[in-house]
């Protein structure tokens, strides 16, 4: 194939602000984990693919398979697809959840299938 590029599991951006490794990065309707430290305008090595342990908000209980969302803002994976507010803001759909997660905790695993 001639018009083969990558395989996509990884995609080199511009960081949109300061990043740091494991944090997840919004570029446009682009989500990925970055893979290091990068200042604002920098390239950033963002993994687009595989299971990762985000933060997530506390007051949520995941059941395994329930869609997740990113709530660039907080910098928080949520099952909430919007902010709730008016006007409504919507999340980026980032994947889903591969385990249950207790209401309270910080953190969920999800599987990246953006």
């Amino acid at each position: 194939m001639k018009n083969y590029l990558q395989s996509g599991d990884a995609i080199t951006v511009p960081a949109p602000a300061d990043v740091k490794s494991g944090n997840g990065v919004v570029v446009g309707a682009l989500f990925g984990i970055a893979a290091t430290d990068a200042a604002s305008g920098a390239d950033v090595v963002l993994s687009t693919t595989g299971v990762y342990t985000l933060p997530k908000v506390s007051a949520q209980a995941w059941t395994r398979g329930v869609p997740v969302f990113w709530d660039a803002e907080n910098g928080v994976a949520t099952t909430a697809a919007d902010d709730g507010g008016t006007p409504a803001t919507d999340f980026l759909a980032i994947g889903h959840a591969v385990a249950p997660a207790a209401n309270p905790s910080a953190t969920g695993d999800v599987r990246l299938s953006i």
